[in-house]
C-alpha cells in the first residue's frame, strides 16, 4: 500500500475548501468523504498507523469549548498524518485578557497556518472565521448548530453494518433540542435516503423540529420496535441557558427514555450507538453500552479515520 491514498469515486469533483456543516455538502460529497475514510481506517490497523500526507501542513486546533473525544480524535488524526499541530486553549490564552476572537485568529493566522479546527459555544463561528483568514476551516462543533465530523463518523459506522442506508430506519433518542449532533446527523442521513425519527420528552424537542423533515415520537418502545439503529444522546445541561428543569428527575427520564436490557430482549434487531460521553444509567443501562449490540467504541475508532479523510481532502488531497 502506498503512502498516498488511492481516491475512490475519483470521478467526483470535490471542490470544498471548508467543512462548516453538512448542509453545504451534497449526497455525493458525503459518500465521497466516507469512501476516502475507508482507506484511512485501514491505516489505523497497520503496525505503524501513520501516513505522511500532511507532513508540510500546519494545523491549529482552536477550541473555545471543553472537549475530550473530539479534540483528541482530531489531534491524533493530524499526528497520524505528519502535520505540525498547534493547540489553542481558551483558559491559557489572551482571551482571558480581553482579546477578541477576530484578533486571536488573525494573530494565529500570521504564523502561516494551513487549517483551523474550530470548536465554539456560539453558532456561526466557523463561518465567521472564513471571513478572517485564508486557511481551511473545519467545524468541530458550534453551539447547538452543527457537528459535521461527528455525523460523518456516525454514518461511516452505520454503513459498516448497513452498506446502503437507503430506507434504513434510524432513531435518535434524548435531548434533541440542545444537540448539534442531531442536526448534522439528520441532514446527512436524509441525504443518504434513511428514515429518521427523533424521540424524547416534549420539553427537549426544539420548536423547529418538524422543519427538519423527520418524524417525532415520545414513546421509546415504539421507536425501538421500528428502528434498525438507535442512537442515544446525553442530556446537555450545560446548554440549557435558563436553568429550567426539563424533566422531573434523572430516574424518571431513564424510566421513560433510557435503553435497557429488557429492550434488547424485547426488540432483538436494532443496533446501539452513542456519540459520547455515555452517562450510564441515564440514557442507557451500563450493560447495554457494553453489549454485543453496541458499536459505540467503533464510532470512536472510526472518528479518527473520518477526520483523517476530511483533513486530507481539505488540504487539497482530492486534487493530487
Amino acid at each position: 500500500m502506498t503512502d498516498e491514498p488511492t481516491l475512490q469515486n475519483s470521478d467526483h469533483e470535490f471542490t470544498h475548501k471548508h467543512l462548516l456543516g453538512l448542509a453545504d455538502y451534497s449526497k455525493e460529497d458525503i459518500l465521497f468523504v466516507l469512501e476516502q475514510a475507508k482507506y484511512f481506517r485501514e491505516i489505523l490497523d497497520r503496525p505503524v498507523p501513520k501516513v505522511p500526507t500532511l507532513r508540510d501542513k500546519t494545523i491549529v486546533n482552536l477550541f473555545y469549548e471543553e472537549s475530550t473525544r473530539t479534540k483528541l480524535s482530531f489531534e491524533l488524526a493530524q499526528k497520524r498524518m505528519g502535520a505540525d499541530v498547534l493547540n489553542f486553549s481558551k483558559s491559557s490564552s489572551s482571551v482571558k485578557k480581553g482579546e477578541s476572537l477576530k484578533d486571536t485568529i488573525r494573530n494565529i493566522s500570521s504564523m502561516k497556518i494551513d487549517m483551523v479546527v474550530s470548536r465554539h459555544e456560539s453558532p456561526g463561528v466557523p463561518h465567521f472565521l472564513t471571513r478572517c483568514v485564508d486557511a481551511a476551516i473545519i467545524n468541530a462543533g458550534d453551539g447547538a448548530h452543527e457537528h459535521p465530523t461527528q455525523a460523518l463518523l456516525d454514518m461511516f459506522t452505520m454503513r459498516q453494518v448497513y452498506p446502503d442506508l437507503t430506507n434504513k430506519n434510524i432513531a435518535i433518542i434524548g435531548d434533541i433540542a440542545h444537540s448539534r449532533v442531531v442536526r448534522s446527523n439528520v441532514i446527512g442521513l436524509l441525504k443518504l435516503g434513511a428514515n429518521v425519527i427523533v424521540c424524547g420528552p416534549k420539553t427537549m424537542m426544539p420548536a423547529y423540529v418538524h422543519e427538519l423533515g423527520v418524524e417525532v415520537s415520545h414513546n421509546i418502545d415504539d421507536v425501538l420496535g421500528w428502528c434498525d439503529i438507535a442512537m442515544a444522546l446525553r442530556i446537555q445541561l450545560e446548554r440549557q441557558e435558563d436553568g429550567t428543569q426539563l424533566f422531573p428527575s434523572i430516574r424518571e427520564y431513564h424510566k421513560l427514555f433510557g435503553i435497557t436490557m429488557k429492550h434488547l430482549e424485547k426488540y432483538p434487531d436494532f443496533t446501539i450507538m452513542h456519540p459520547g460521553p455515555v452517562n450510564r444509567g441515564v440514557e442507557m443501562e451500563s450493560e447495554v453500552a457494553d453489549s454485543d449490540r453496541s458499536i459505540i467504541l467503533s464510532q470512536v475508532t472510526n472518528g479518527v479515520a473520518v477526520r483523517m479523510a476530511i483533513l486530507y481532502l481539505l488540504s487539497g488531497g482530492s486534487r493530487v
